[in-house]
């Protein structure tokens, strides 16, 4: 089957509708999986629209280049969580209750598994290279970067919308109400769509969705783990 570039985009807005609406509301259990899956069907799509996998960070070299990239960017992002960590001002920003009291299988499953495979592989391989791929290709990398990091953005909607009672901080600044968590919603879907246009431009210079992929990770789940450490920590 041959899509044109446009029908395959439209098609794969339409599948990440239906697995976020999974993955939040109807099977959230089912995350990895559904993620995975999701992943495979997207590629699909963007196979049958003909254009280069270079234009979604896949191409024959892309993985050598990558590999560079990711050691610099998983370093910083270890180098800041540390930081951050260790002083009392900013400590309290990995007070999540997400984490709560998780054990070791917790952690080892949230950043080796669910992480990378549920979250990461997903949505790296739909914003910073199916959706990207397909736009760069017909309109170029403006127009690439703000498509891609505005769906992005919006992607976000739903697993925001319990996220100001996740953090004491978050509660101080949000506070706990409907208005608030709707601020805190309208926050995390700006922060979302710049952490976006990031991860593109990260994906247009290294050349690799490796590179892009790495960051999100680092992020994601380091994060998890120094949450991890620092309630530990307290406890």
């Amino acid at each position: 089957m041959s899509l044109s570039p446009h029908a395959a985009l439209a098609a794969a807005v339409a599948v990440l509708v239906a697995a976020n609406v999974l993955n939040n509301r109807l099977a959230p259990s089912a995350y990895v999986l559904t993620s995975v899956v999701t992943t495979g069907v997207l590629l699909a799509l963007f196979a049958s629209a003909g254009v280069g996998w270079s234009q979604a960070g896949l191409g024959r070299d892309a993985a050598r280049r990558g590999l560079v990239w990711d050691l610099v960017l998983v370093a910083a992002v270890a180098a800041c969580y540390l930081v951050l960590a260790l002083l009392p001002a900013t400590r309290e920003l990995f007070l999540d209750r997400r984490v709560g009291d998780a054990g070791q299988g917790r952690l080892v499953f949230e950043v080796f598994v669910r992480i990378p495979l549920g979250t990461v592989l997903l949505e790296e391989v739909a914003f910073r290279g199916v959706l990207y791929g397909l736009v760069r290709a017909e309109h170029g990398v403006v127009w690439a970067t703000a498509v891609s990091s505005v769906l992005f953005g919006l992607w976000h909607v739903l697993p925001s919308s319990g996220i100001s009672t996740v953090n004491p901080h978050f509660e101080r600044i949000f506070g706990t109400g409907a208005a608030g968590a709707a601020v805190a919603v309208a926050v995390t879907v700006v922060a979302m769509t710049l952490a976006g246009a990031l991860l593109c431009e990260v994906q247009r210079r290294s050349g690799s969705l490796i590179a892009p992929a790495a960051l999100h990770w680092a992020v994601n789940g380091l994060g998890f783990a120094t949450a991890y450490a620092v309630i530990g920590g307290r406890g």
